[in-house]
C-alpha cells in the first residue's frame, strides 16, 4: 500500500532538489575556489542524484526519464515515467546579477506519464523564489489585461518573429532563464504568453505543461499540434503556452510568422516527437 500520493512524493523530490541546489550556492558563496561551471555541474549532479534516489525508493516499479541520466528505452513500454529536469536554467543557477546577486530564474521539474493517459502529474519548484506549483492543486490564473501580448521569451534564444513584433509595438517581451520560470509566469498573470522556437527535450516542458493545463492555460507546439510525451525522440522543439483569453490573438500571430499547420516555418524539427 502506497503511503504517500504520486503528488506528495513529486513535490517532495522538487523540495529537496531545490534545497540542495540553495545549499550548493550557499557554498559558492563562501568558497572563492568554486567557479561557476564547477557550481552547474554540482547543481545537474546534485539534484538529479537526490530526486533518482527518492523515486527509486518510492516508486521502484516506475521507469525514469532525466535529462542528467543516460535514457533507458525501457521506459518506452512501461506504464508509468517520471520526467525529471533536476535544474533547469542552469546558465542562470549558476549566474550572478550586475549587482552581484544570484538569478533567482531556475527550476526543478518532476512530471509524471501514465500509459493511456499521458501527463498525469506535474510540479515545478522554484527553490530561489520560494514557490512551488503543482498541477495536482493549480493556481486560478489571473485575467489577461486589455493591451499589448506580454511574451516570456528565452533571455538566450527568443524567436526571430517575435522580436519583430516588440518592434511594431504589438507586443512587449520578457527576458526569462528557465523554462519552467517562464511557463509559470504565463500561469502566474505576469505573461500573457510563452512562445518558444529554438530547440527544447522532453523534460523541458514535461512539468510546466502539465502545471499550465491543470491551470486551464492552452499549451500545443507552435503548428497547434498535441505536445507529446515519453516518445522514443527525446527533442521537443517548439512549445507554446497562453492564456485562453488570448489563444485566438497567439495563434494569429503564429499562423501569421509561417507555423500554422500548413506552415513550412517549422521544417527541420523532430515531427516524431510532436
Amino acid at each position: 500500500m502506497r503511503s504517500q500520493s504520486d503528488a506528495e512524493i513529486a513535490i517532495q523530490a522538487a523540495s529537496l532538489a531545490g534545497e540542495l541546489l540553495l545549499q550548493l550556492r550557499q557554498g559558492a558563496a563562501t568558497d572563492a575556489a568554486t567557479g561557476s561551471e564547477a557550481l552547474r555541474t554540482a547543481g545537474d549532479r546534485d539534484a538529479n542524484r537526490a530526486i533518482l534516489e527518492l523515486l527509486t525508493n518510492e516508486r521502484p516499479d516506475d521507469s525514469l526519464l532525466s535529462e542528467e541520466a543516460a535514457d533507458d528505452p525501457r521506459r518506452l513500454i512501461a506504464d508509468r515515467v517520471w520526467i525529471i529536469d533536476p535544474l533547469d536554467g542552469t546558465r542562470e543557477f549558476g549566474e550572478r546579477d550586475t549587482a552581484g546577486v544570484w538569478r533567482d530564474d531556475f527550476a526543478v521539474h518532476v512530471a509524471l506519464w501514465e500509459r493511456g493517459q499521458g501527463l498525469t502529474l506535474g510540479v515545478v519548484a522554484l527553490p530561489a523564489r520560494g514557490v512551488i506549483y503543482s498541477s495536482d492543486a493549480p493556481p486560478a490564473v489571473p485575467p489577461s489585461p486589455i493591451g499589448p501580448l506580454r511574451i516570456a521569451v528565452s533571455r538566450t534564444r527568443p524567436p526571430s518573429f517575435i522580436a519583430a513584433l516588440e518592434s511594431s509595438g504589438n507586443a512587449t517581451l520578457l527576458p526569462m532563464g528557465s523554462a519552467g520560470v517562464k511557463v509559470m509566469s504565463v500561469v502566474s498573470g505576469e505573461a500573457d504568453a510563452y512562445i518558444h522556437a529554438g530547440g527544447q527535450y522532453q523534460w523541458d516542458s514535461a512539468a510546466p505543461v502539465a502545471v499550465a493545463l491543470a491551470a486551464g492555460l492552452v499549451a500545443t507546439r507552435l503548428d497547434g499540434s498535441p505536445l507529446r510525451y515519453n516518445v522514443p525522440e527525446l527533442l521537443l522543439p517548439d512549445l507554446v503556452v497562453c492564456h485562453p483569453d488570448r489563444a485566438d490573438e497567439v495563434r494569429a500571430l503564429l499562423d501569421a510568422a509561417g507555423y500554422g499547420p500548413d506552415g513550412a516555418a517549422d521544417a527541420g524539427a523532430a515531427e516524431s516527437a510532436g
